[in-house]
């Protein structure tokens, strides 16, 4: 037993290099406590017969769980929970991002047990028998021992687990005691929000967001209120969309003239962030249609598709709108055939409906979404009924293999084959789908009776395959790893627009809603929804939180990024203008307070939503 404990504390020091790029001593005391309480548990239930082989098969566990978990830190950026096991179905239909994620280093977990397995072979060839074990201790010494291993972890994960920086938590639990801080604040959470009222809770939202002043002039009329109404909707959500491809040109090419110019004739914000949790693209499908934050611990789509969602298609539904949704993927992806009735979409048109042109790993490509949504928006049109229509785009997914037959991007040689070459060549044809797209709608007289939205759901570029000094260097911009990184574009065009305007206030995806909702000239106080985002062409100044890609306790506002340590006062804060360090940030410790309690609220209230009938 001791010998397996110090397997997988050494496992614990490399899970801790990988991630943290340091070790925390007073962590890796949680790390011995935890697995020694864990053997010690195997020790009390196992017979002596099997308890060698019951060691080993911990440490296999474990290996596979450090492996798992490392794999998922470098794309999210953040330490899986219990909770993601929930999400391992979605794995196989995104086997190519996983594989790329892969680094060779991280097969060390398992070389102990490549070791043991060879031994095992030769003493079998040789006809000899591996040596049994000698019974370690008496009973009395064993639960002694558990005790004070529970003793021990429990008291460090009483005293970190109030510390809201998930990896500052992580890292000073451990794994294990990670998981349980998890599991500990989920169900007070849930407990909490079963107990309570959704009125008093919604109450206490508008009490909240009135204390913060988005506009200099409250009250003041609303600009541009209903200059859509009554029009169609069409909302494009596109793939690991980042903002800086947008009017800039590689070798003498534009990487993306439709959506330039697109920019040029409609409201552009240059200033959106995501704000996606573990349900990624599904999470950016939740918010742009209820403007609620996730909840960060699971996938809106899994944990609350069996809700009665507020959202854009329900207040349109009593406008006489029909909502439909389409995606080449399979519905059950993400749990969408579970999200979309939560949504309050009529219907959802996915993989079956589409031609297969084996664009990439998902099937159809972005021209083959657009003619079947389009077909399909054209009947109703013809029957004068208005649409909202979601379109979620999957060519530039992550790892951003284009056929060469679908771009005429022309790359540098020294971009060639390289992720920021790849996602380039990705981002140049899903501006050029989308051209179709408008095409189709102009030829089918519909263009100018339909808004157009566009956004970017995530990042693409990953930080560790594509470096901020590479990008900068190759594209002659100032890239930052978290504000470039996280800063998606955002376009809406209204019908009749010609010239365009640019709305520099910053904002999130949660703000994506209120802003269509004015546009359109519904108020969702009158429809009993509660936003917690903003209308972007009404609000003078912002502030909105992150979490999961950033820990929680992030915030963004007109001035700057911050994410915290322990808390507020080790954080750190930087520029939006300059994306360089703030040293003096204290003056924004009420936004960071505001936006706690903000996203506690959210939480809650979307906890507290009536379940909707199956």
């Amino acid at each position: 037993m001791i010998g397996i404990w110090l397997l997988l504390l050494v496992k614990s020091v490399l899970f801790r290099v990988f991630l943290f790029g340091e070790l925390q001593w007073n962590g890796l005391l949680a790390d011995a406590a935890a697995w020694l309480g864990l053997l010690l548990i195997v020790e009390l239930v196992t017979a002596a017969r099997w308890r060698g082989i019951a060691y080993w098969a911990v440490n296999l566990i474990v290996s596979v769980l450090l492996f798992a978990s490392t794999v998922y830190f470098s794309y999210y950026g953040s330490v899986p929970t219990y909770t993601a096991l929930k999400a391992l179905d979605q794995v196989n239909q995104i086997q190519d991002s996983v594989e790329s994620l892969i680094k060779s280093i991280y097969y060390i977990y398992f070389l102990d047990l490549a070791i043991l397995a060879i031994l095992y072979i030769v003493r079998l060839i040789r006809g000899t028998r591996v040596p049994g074990r000698k019974r370690i201790g008496q009973l009395r010494l064993v639960i002694g021992g558990l005790l004070i291993c529970i003793a021990v972890s429990g008291s460090l994960v009483y005293a970190g687990s109030d510390i809201p920086n998930e990896l500052e938590q992580a890292e000073g639990l451990g794994f294990i005691g990670y998981q349980a801080a998890a599991a500990w604040n989920n169900q007070s959470e849930k407990a909490m929000a079963s107990s309570g009222d959704i009125e008093q809770t919604k109450a206490d939202i508008n009490e909240l967001m009135s204390s913060y002043s988005y506009q200099d002039q409250p009250g003041k009329p609303a600009i541009q209120f209903g200059t859509a109404q009554g029009k169609n909707v069409i909302v494009v959500q596109m793939e690991a969309f980042q903002n800086f491809p947008l009017h800039l040109s590689v070798g003498g090419t534009e990487l993306t003239p439709v959506l330039n110019k697109l920019a040029d004739e409609s409201y552009y914000f240059p200033h959106i962030y995501q704000q996606i949790g573990q349900g990624n693209t599904s999470d950016a499908e939740f918010m742009s249609n209820t403007s609620i934050y996730p909840t960060g611990e699971i996938a809106m789509s899994t944990g609350y598709g069996n809700r009665e969602l507020p959202s854009m298609p329900r207040m349109l539904e009593g406008k006489g709108y029909e909502a439909n949704t389409f995606h080449v993927n399979d519905v059950t992806f993400w749990d969408r055939n579970k999200l979309y009735p939560a949504l309050g979409f009529n219907h959802y048109y996915d993989k079956p409906f589409y031609t297969n042109d084996h664009f990439n790993a998902f099937g159809a490509s972005d021209e083959e979404l657009y003619r079947v949504a389009v077909d399909k928006l054209q009947a109703l049109h013809e029957q004068k009924k208005p649409f909202y229509a979601q379109m979620v785009t999957v060519s530039s997914h992550f790892p951003f293999e284009v056929p060469k037959d679908r771009t005429d991007l022309t790359l540098p040689a020294s971009m060639e084959g390289t992720q920021l070459g790849n996602y380039l060549q990705a981002v140049h044809y899903t501006d050029y789908a989308l051209g179709t797209l408008i095409d189709r709608l102009k030829a089918n007289g519909m263009w100018d009776d339909t808004v157009l939205v566009a956004y970017g759901d995530h990042f693409g570029l990953q930080p560790e395959k594509a470096s901020a000094a590479e990008i900068s260097q190759q594209l002659g911009i100032h890239y930052d790893d978290r504000l470039s990184r996280f800063n998606i574009p955002l376009i809406i065009h209204v019908p009749g627009q010609s010239s365009g305007h640019v709305v520099d206030q910053p904002g999130g995806q949660l703000d994506i809603m209120p802003t269509l909702a004015n546009l359109l000239g519904v108020k969702p106080a009158d429809e009993g929804v509660v936003p917690f985002g903003h209308d972007l062409l009404n609000i003078n100044h912002n502030v909105f939180g992150m979490r999961y890609y950033l820990p929680t306790g992030s915030f963004f506002n007109n001035d700057i990024l911050f994410v915290p340590g322990k808390g507020f006062d080790d954080g750190t804060a930087y520029s939006l203008k300059t994306m360089e360090p703030v040293q003096d940030f204290s003056k924004y410790k009420s936004d960071y307070d505001y936006i706690m309690k903000l996203m506690g609220l959210s939480d809650q209230y979307v906890r507290q939503l009536p379940k909707r009938a199956p």
